[in-house]
């Protein structure tokens, strides 16, 4: 079957927050994580039957999405997930600020492996912790867990750590090896692991994602895996995730540090979900085809194309993280905005220094937006 990756959609004038940020200016928005493309259409037509319906109160997740999610989970990672295990959320944001509300007391510390998507450095804060974070380190042409930084930042007040994986905005696919450094030290120390797999159905470099909870049967007991369709099947705004707690007492308290604060989600988030998940699999097999194109030709791009520029290459993820310290750009998100490309600004990721584009657009999008950054550099 084809599928269409290639039209340019419209989306200014349609209350898009990506692309709402620049109206009124010529720049092309390549910043939050939220793709150029069409929903699948088995999603599309779901949406469409639950409107038809016209009835929109409160819902629950179908049993058939309960028992798709367990089946998808057995298929694609070998993970046995039972159907208690899962609570049903509507985003990974809000779990993140659970999580820190749920474990330790205030002004405890939350943990976690910098750069960071920006929610990972709120949420302790906002949940009255403390924040500490360990840089990864760059080895080999990528960036890797410092288990010596990790160590050092380690006190007795640590009680979670919110774990990337694929991280973004490094765009790495962890090797098991890797993450299970990492869980065992948890386990050790009594710190509560939440890994965010958000970006696990978009896998770029031919292997397989592993959940870190399938790493043992004792680090599943001390993780709490946060998962949705949003990101693979661009789907952000239906407001549909869910969390994997296989211990029911991290779940007991998760659940009630949840309740009175996050909603549910809601009947078209639900619909959406099942259908992407059920039906959904050989449009996510062209998307990744199409995205690893995408991929190679900005990692071409960025590093033989434009003097001062360099980033690894993605093994996850649509988020390209490049590095500009060459070019001494006090701001290097305003500077590109002002040649016409949005960008996210690494400061925010606390990553000074970097920038992070979206390339998950239409190809000839991206080769706009390539090309203005190119001179933009070149011209200054």
């Amino acid at each position: 079957m084809e599928f269409d990756f290639d039209t340019v959609v419209e989306r200014r004038g349609t209350d898009s927050l990506k692309w709402a940020r620049y109206r009124g200016r010529d720049v092309i928005p390549m910043w939050v994580a939220d793709m150029d493309f069409q929903a699948p259409q088995p999603v599309l037509e779901a949406l469409h039957a639950r409107v038809e319906h016209g009835v929109f109160g409160y819902a629950v997740p179908p049993r058939e999405l309960v028992e798709v999610v367990v089946a998808r989970m057995a298929s694609l990672y070998g993970w046995t997930v039972e159907p208690a295990w899962i609570v049903w959320l509507p985003g990974l944001v809000p779990a993140l600020n659970v999580v820190c509300r749920a474990f330790g007391n205030d002004g405890d510390e939350v943990l976690t492996f910098t750069p960071a998507y920006p929610p990972f450095l709120a949420a302790p804060m906002l949940s009255r912790k403390t924040l500490r974070t360990i840089p990864l380190k760059r080895e080999n042409h990528r960036f890797t867990f410092d288990m010596q930084g990790f160590a050092a930042a380690l006190s007795p007040n640590a009680r979670v750590l919110l774990l990337c994986s694929p991280h973004n905005p490094v765009g790495r696919r962890y090797e098991p090896d890797e993450l299970r450094q990492v869980a065992e030290v948890c386990l050790e120390r009594g710190i509560v692991l939440c890994s965010d797999e958000i970006h696990c159905d978009l896998i770029l470099d031919g292997q397989n994602h592993v959940p870190t909870a399938t790493l043992s049967p004792e680090i599943a007991a001390n993780t709490i895996t946060l998962m949705a369709p949003s990101k693979t099947f661009n789907v952000p705004g239906l407001n549909c995730a869910f969390a994997v707690i296989p211990n029911e007492d991290l779940r007991r308290h998760f659940k009630r540090a949840r309740e009175a604060i996050v909603p549910h989600p809601n009947a078209l988030g639900f619909a959406a979900c099942l259908a992407a998940f059920r039906d959904g699999e050989s449009w996510r097999a062209a998307l990744i085809d199409y995205l690893r194109t995408n991929k190679d030709l900005v990692y071409r791009f960025i590093n033989d194309e434009v003097p001062g520029l360099a980033m690894d290459d993605v093994q996850a993820t649509y988020l390209a993280w490049i590095d500009t310290t060459a070019l001494n750009l006090p701001e290097p998100g305003r500077f590109f905005a002002q040649a016409g490309v949005g960008l996210s600004d690494g400061q925010d990721f606390d990553g000074v220094g970097f920038v992070r584009l979206n390339f998950g657009c239409p190809r000839q999008t991206l080769q706009e937006g390539l090309e203005r950054i190119k001179a933009a550099v070149t011209q200054r």
